[in-house]
């Protein structure tokens, strides 16, 4: 786990024995926006969802995780309560740090430290870009933007869908006829490959440039 990897065998084996573990289906809700950040969730296995729902009953999408990683280290910190709800997306297995260790390990260790505020600046930068991308780009634009960030981080330009077409629609804050179009028009053009929930990125050069709006 990127947050842990650098202490000590002694100190891991101290937020093993300090950490209640916990296993959960795919589908269920591991925490709830606004819920008190008692604990760290340490993920060790499977992927999670992060949403919330607006005042008119629209979802929001902020992205998905997979295992080894600490989810929502911002909530834990500035103990405010969780900045968005928590689904598994497939089976899990989490670990739950109390708050006052995980508090304790930021003082302490100096990499853990400069883990976080890494994924802190990380988080800033990516708010700041998505709320430029809606204000400003088109879907198609959007779209593109996000399967080369994707596809960025994969083998072979193979990006799998966040679930459904509607998940992907409320990660990119537009409608899911939206994406549909969109997705249909890159692979009208060549630009991508389309298989069940996986997309294939074909011209990145030329995605790029949709990418600009």
């Amino acid at each position: 786990m990127p947050l842990l990897a650098s202490l000590p065998d002694t100190t891991l084996r101290q937020v093993w024995a300090g950490s209640v573990p916990h296993t959960a289906p795919a589908g269920q809700t591991l925490r709830r926006a606004g819920d008190p950040a008692t604990h760290l969730l340490l993920l060790l296995r499977g992927r999670v969802a992060a949403t919330a729902t607006t005042g008119t009953g629209r979802v929001l999408r902020f992205g998905e995780w997979a295992g080894p990683c600490a989810l929502d280290k911002v909530a834990v910190i500035d103990g405010a309560g969780h900045t968005a709800t928590l689904d598994t997306l497939t089976p899990c297995a989490v670990r739950s740090l109390p708050r006052d260790r995980f508090l304790g390990l930021v003082d302490d260790a100096a990499s853990v430290r400069a883990h976080v505020l890494r994924v802190l600046a990380g988080h800033a930068r990516a708010q700041q870009r998505q709320l430029a991308a809606t204000a400003t780009l088109p879907a198609q634009a959007r779209l593109s933007a996000w399967l080369l960030e994707q596809a960025a981080a994969l083998p072979g330009g193979r990006v799998p869908l966040p679930g459904t077409q509607q998940a992907l629609a409320d990660l990119l804050g537009v409608t899911r006829v939206t994406v549909n179009r969109a997705l249909a028009r890159l692979r009208r053009d060549g630009l991508i490959e389309l298989r069940g929930g996986t997309v294939t990125v074909l011209a990145p050069e030329l995605l790029e440039r949709r990418a600009e709006g």
